[in-house]
């Protein structure tokens, strides 16, 4: 994929032609998404990155949509997986099986599931039971699944991209903080404008859409994600970060009353990681050569919504995560 004109080294290249192709990727997006502009930005850097991220919202969004066009984007092996109540953990990460082997003998053979691709749609992730969630929990974590005490390696570039549906939470079940904590982002994915609903409508009414054009392939992702890690960071700015998760957690020195108040549980420190992370991601896709707090406020409500866990005051206050995060950007100060 990397052309004879771009840059002499294969980084200087994957750099130059992720920000040359910026816009490119958008209006290949824009041939299935239209008016998500935030939602593609924040999917983008999580892959980038290299993390997995959460998709909230109302059913008929496109979020599928959105997921498998960006897996033809960068021409990923894709699998859907539809999280049901009765959906077992080899069910998702395959079983073994008894065969005939070549002696006539026979011989035990493990047959993979549907998370050995390199892109998961984990559709409805809540709708499953924790047992499944744990076997998911493992490949997220390790990019790897254990069968009969065998593990079996996933395939790289690996990302999980689940969608949850908040409005019919009967017969759910709550993801445990351990699994909100593994994914990068929670990208929140709401109703398209009134102009932008009538240009849905009337072309998918209408013509046939336009195929994904693939720009990039795994190892461009693999390899973008090498020069993300190497994105200088001031210390200031690595050090906002950390003020601004840590200012999320109750009950410790220095924490905000509001905190205090709302929160039964604040962010981690994989949440600091991620803001670094992600920001360094940002960076590059604007062009930019450093990590700025703008960016560190700009993917603040992405990384740490799904990581304060509210308490029933709060709920009964109508004060929302997103609420929080919003005081907690204000609250802490700029370096």
């Amino acid at each position: 994929m990397i052309t004879a004109n771009s840059p002499q080294s294969t980084e200087e290249a994957i750099v130059y032609r992720i920000a040359e192709a910026k816009e490119k990727i958008k209006r290949e997006l824009a041939k299935a998404i239209r008016g998500q502009d935030e939602v593609i930005e924040q999917l983008l850097i999580a892959l980038l990155s290299g993390g997995h991220a959460l998709i909230t919202g109302a059913p008929g969004l496109a979020k599928t949509l959105l997921i498998s066009s960006t897996a033809r984007l960068f021409h990923l092996s894709f699998n859907r997986i539809q999280f049901t109540p009765d959906l077992m953990p080899a069910d998702i990460t395959g079983t073994e099986i008894l065969s005939d082997g070549a002696d006539g003998g026979r011989r035990l053979e493990f047959v993979k599931g549907p998370l050995f691709a390199h892109l998961i749609l984990a559709d409805e992730i809540n709708r499953t039971p924790p047992k499944t969630q744990s076997a998911l929990l493992e490949a997220m974590q390790e990019h790897q699944v254990t069968a009969a005490g065998t593990r079996y390696p996933l395939p790289e570039p690996f990302f999980v991209l689940a969608t949850k549906n908040p409005v019919e939470m009967e017969g759910t079940y709550p993801l445990p903080e351990a699994q909100l904590d593994r994914f990068m982002f929670d990208i929140n994915i709401d109703y398209l404008s009134e102009d932008d609903e009538v240009a849905v409508v009337t072309r998918t009414t209408s013509t046939k859409p336009e195929p994904i054009e693939a720009l990039f392939t795994g190892e461009d992702l693999l390899a973008f994600q090498e020069i993300v890690r190497r994105v200088p960071i001031a210390e200031e700015t690595a050090r906002y970060a950390v003020r601004l998760v840590s200012a999320s957690r109750p009950n410790r020195s220095g924490a905000p009353d509001f905190i205090n108040e709302w929160v039964n549980w604040g962010a981690g420190l994989r949440a600091a990681q991620c803001l670094v992370l992600g920001g360094k991601a940002r960076t590059l896709l604007a062009g930019r050569t450093h990590v700025t707090p703008a960016d560190i406020q700009a993917l603040a409500h992405p990384v740490l919504r799904h990581r304060v866990l509210t308490n029933f005051r709060a709920e009964a206050d109508g004060i929302t995560p997103d609420t929080i995060v919003d005081r907690l950007l204000k609250h802490v100060p700029l370096p």
